[in-house]
């Protein structure tokens, strides 16, 4: 029984003991959470904060005034903006706190204001103490006036530094303020004035905004009597701010001399285009028609209100395909693919072709890409090019058959000596195809040929200097034995600019031969004369 009581008695201690520790915990804590604002009176006009560490617990009424006027900076910590708010009091703050726990109290004194501040470390907490003399004797908070002060420097600084034009006006469009560049804009445009006047000269005349959508369309206006004499430009851009209006004009005079530069450069362009005779089609990166010349029209035959549409490249292609104004397609399927391979073709710059009309006329039609992904597509009639080059082939080919009907082995060699020509004649007689050859035949190198087919002469030698001379050019003749002793006379004939014709006749085909004496003149008269193969 009596150990029932005792451990009962101690039980009861303990439980006492506790709830009393208890008790006076929660007086500090409470003696502790006492909030700023509950100080006494003679506190309650100084800005007084509590901080833990970086950040802020408490603050007096004053001091939450202070933080809400000052300029926060974005992304900081209590401490740093409080800091950044009294640094132009008190230059070394931060190095002076930094000692406030080692030395446990902190006394600044500003030297240009009457201004104090007082800081102590208690139990892991700062209390700081911020005093204005002036404002606990007038009442005026001289902070936030001194911080309104450095925002109004600092938004009159900015604004007398800006490079442009920027003012405002009131509802009855007078100008109420403006900065330097406006000013000094206004005071140019006024030389006769000694005094400057205000209002300022007003030097753009427009009617008020009625709505401040109307910003996402800037004016433009001018002014005469550049640096030059030339007159100013600028963009005006303006926004109701209240009951007034807020201008701000900008110099574009750089902007509005590129537009017209590129205005006249289009112009030049455009008349550039409007008279060449080659068809030109530029798509834009979707791939419509963005620009055409006359000749286009003129070339595809497509009617002016079709192309003006701005059609796609493809609709563009099938018009010329209902028109017969392209290659007639095997389907349409291998068509699109062909056009699609097309349009890939002019993107890369390898596209040219020439299409054969049924109609009989024959264009080039060409594909360059253009900046930004555009495609020009260029028609050039080449018909008339092309009839004169299969005359000109045909004659060539006349020319070469009437050769080749020749029994004389003929050879023509160009200007510069390396041979132009031969007949049939000539291959026979010396075995040899020029015109199979991968490189270009020279007088030396035919010469060496016949060397090699006949007995020693010099003729050879006189043949290279024959052709090789371009100046007292005289026709001769010789002969020469061939290896298995046939006679061939050689006749050397100079030709029009500086061409020579050498020609070969065999023995039995000379006139004075005894095999062919009686056949001679029949030979002669049915032989063309070398005169007119010179002429051929």
């Amino acid at each position: 029984m009596l150990n029932t009581l005792m451990a009962a008695a101690l039980v009861l201690t303990a439980f006492c003991i506790a709830l009393a520790a208890l008790f006076s915990l929660s007086l500090a804590g409470k003696r502790r959470r006492t909030p700023l604002g509950q100080e006494a009176d003679i506190e309650r006009n100084t800005a007084i904060f509590l901080f833990d560490d970086q950040k802020l617990i408490d603050a007096t009424e004053r001091g939450w005034q202070m933080i809400q006027s000052g300029e926060q900076p974005t992304g900081a910590s209590d401490w740093q903006q409080l800091s950044h708010m009294l640094r132009g009091y008190f230059p070394d703050l931060e190095n002076r706190m930094a000692e406030l726990a080692e030395f446990g109290e902190v006394d600044l004194s500003s030297k240009d204001r009457p201004c104090r501040l007082r800081a102590r470390w208690h139990d892991g907490l700062a209390r700081i103490e911020f005093l204005d003399e002036d404002t606990a004797t007038s009442g005026i908070d001289r902070h936030k006036m001194h911080a309104l002060q450095d925002e109004v420097s600092t938004l009159r600084s900015t604004t007398e530094q800006l490079p442009f034009l920027i003012w405002r006006e009131n509802e009855n469009q007078t100008i109420t303020w403006a900065n330097r560049h406006y000013l000094e804009l206004a005071d140019s445009l006024q030389p006769d004035e000694t005094v400057t006047s205000w209002p300022p000269r007003k030097l753009f005349e427009k009617p008020k905004l009625v709505e401040a959508s109307n910003n996402d369309h800037p004016r433009r206006a001018a002014l005469p009597g550049g640096p030059n004499g030339q007159r100013q430009w600028f963009e005006l851009h303006e926004v109701m701010l209240g009951d007034e209006n807020v201008v701000t004009a900008v110099p574009v005079d750089r902007l509005v001399k590129a537009e017209s530069s590129l205005s006249e450069f289009v112009t030049t362009l455009t008349k550039t285009f409007a008279h060449l005779p080659i068809g030109l089609a530029i798509f834009d990166r979707k791939r419509q028609l963005a620009l055409f010349n006359p000749a286009l029209t003129d070339l595809v035959s497509l009617p002016v209100a079709f192309l003006v549409g701005k059609p796609t490249l493809f609709s563009f292609l099938d018009h010329l395909r209902e028109k017969r104004m392209m290659p007639e397609p095997k389907d349409y399927k291998s068509w699109r693919q062909q056009m699609s391979e097309l349009e890939a073709a002019a993107r890369d710059g390898t596209y040219e072709e020439t299409w054969s009309l049924p109609s009989g006329q024959t264009y080039r039609v060409s594909g360059r890409p253009h900046p930004e992904g555009a495609v020009a597509f260029l028609f050039e009639d080449i018909t008339a090019e092309v009839s004169l080059t299969r005359r000109f082939r045909a004659e060539l080919e006349m020319g070469q058959s009437a050769l080749d009907c020749m029994s004389e082995a003929i050879a023509v060699f160009a200007p510069g000596g390396t041979l132009a020509m031969s007949n049939a004649a000539y291959r026979a007689l010396w075995g040899s195809d020029p015109e199979t050859s991968l490189m270009d035949v020279t007088v030396s190198d035919a010469c060496m040929t016949w060397r090699h087919k006949c007995r020693p002469s010099d003729i050879w030698d006189r043949i290279q200097t024959s052709v090789a001379n371009v100046e007292n050019r005289s026709s001769w003749s010789e002969e020469f034995n061939l290896l298995n002793g046939r006679s061939v006379l050689c006749q050397i004939k100079p030709m029009v600019r500086g061409a020579t014709m050498v020609s070969f006749v065999a023995s039995s085909e000379l006139p004075d031969s005894p095999k062919k004496r009686g056949t001679a003149a029949s030979n002669t008269k049915n032989a063309p004369k070398i005169s007119a193969i010179s002429r051929v």
